[in-house]
């Protein structure tokens, strides 16, 4: 039984085009970019000219890309470097992925007040809620476990001069993304959401945002995020970005139709379900289904003896198989928190993959739906 990747919202698989523009920083042109010799001088380059694509890719000037290790770092950058000196007031979408919630709640902790602000029962963020005294502002561009988009460009004008974070880490490579058309102060993602390589991403900070550094030492990106930067991983970046930006429109069209026919798999024999999140108007390549009266970890592991990959929510929560927080914020019943699974799409799978995935789903849902009337509980 071939198993079926249905996690990639968690990662994607490097695409072979991407390694190809990345191996040769990587084993011939390894000089440090901050050396003056030519080994050095070759690392620069294509760092640079990775920066520089980029950056035109997502609307931005080269200047306000800093590369930095993931989407993690960035919204950490970000949050802590924009957010100033306590007391002050922030402002956040509950929904939002844990390395934008943690540091929230450690700026909270350092005397800082936290507003969340209310979400409806698709999980889109309202702008009403956004205090125009607020110092920060920090809502997603696209949701990691439902797919919905925010309003973002809403938002930002309700922020009304405040500084706006976005974390498009879901969005980028995904659906056209322009920073400067955003409105936004920042902007973080990660490579390996987008079929580029794992350990680095970027984040966008727009001209004249004062930034306060989280790391010290060398001068590289301007002071910003200083330390060697891997032109290996900057072009492998650049590389997936690019093809993802030109096969945007194909991908989109092939992920939406293995949407529809997962769905529809699912509804005609796994009911009674609960679809979590738009059904329309959301990132396509995500799937949140509930399957009440189910718990989420039995079916985690009986999917996974089925060959079937997928998740109980984000990759970096899951492992605690609590309740997710984002649909605990949408105002889930206790039955849907409980047994919500995530199943993301790329435009590699094959709708013949995608059928057999939802015949195991179907498989796995029946049996535990069985075992659960033999015993009675």
């Amino acid at each position: 039984m071939d198993p079926i990747y249905l996690d990639n919202n968690a990662t994607t698989p490097l695409l072979p085009a991407v390694w190809d523009a990345m191996r040769p920083y990587a084993v011939e042109a390894y000089g440090n970019p901050a050396s003056a010799h030519a080994f050095g001088r070759r690392a620069r380059r294509g760092l640079e000219d990775a920066r520089e694509q980029a950056a035109a890719l997502l609307g931005a000037h080269p200047d306000e890309l800093v590369f930095t290790s993931g989407a993690t770092e960035a919204n950490n950058l970000a949050l802590f470097g924009l957010s100033g000196d306590p007391p002050g007031r922030l402002v956040a979408s509950p929904v939002e992925h844990p390395s934008v919630i943690e540091p929230l709640n450690q700026l909270a902790a350092a005397g800082f007040t936290v507003e969340w602000l209310p979400v409806d029962g698709q999980g889109v963020v309202s702008p009403a809620g956004i205090n125009p005294a607020a110092g920060l502002v920090a809502v997603m561009l696209a949701n990691h476990e439902t797919g919905a988009v925010q309003p973002v460009c809403a938002l930002a004008e309700w922020a009304d001069g405040a500084a706006f974070h976005c974390d498009a880490t879901q969005a980028v490579g995904k659906m056209p993304v322009h920073f400067h058309e955003l409105g936004v102060t920042s902007l973080s993602l990660s490579a390996h959401k987008f079929h580029g390589p794992k350990g680095v991403g970027a984040l966008l900070l727009r001209r004249g945002a004062k930034l306060r550094p989280r790391t010290w030492g060398g001068h590289q990106q301007a002071g910003r995020r200083p330390g060697t930067e891997s032109a290996a991983l900057a072009v492998g970046l650049a590389a997936a970005l690019d093809l993802a930006c030109r096969d945007m429109q194909r991908r989109t069209t092939v992920v939406r139709s293995l949407r529809e026919r997962m769905l529809t798999g699912l509804h005609g024999s796994a009911a009674p379900l609960t679809l979590n999140g738009p059904a329309e108007g959301g990132l396509p390549h995500t799937v949140s289904v509930s399957f009440p009266g189910l718990k989420a970890d039995a079916l985690l592991m009986a999917l996974d003896l089925a060959g079937v990959a997928c998740s109980a929510g984000s990759a970096c929560s899951s492992g605690s198989l609590l309740p997710s927080p984002v649909l605990r914020a949408m105002g889930a019943a206790d039955d849907v928190l409980h047994s919500a699974m995530r199943f993301s799409l790329s435009a590699m799978l094959t709708e013949d993959e995608i059928a057999e995935a939802a015949r195991r789903v179907v498989d796995v849902v029946r049996r535990l739906r069985g075992m659960q009337e033999v015993t009675g509980h």
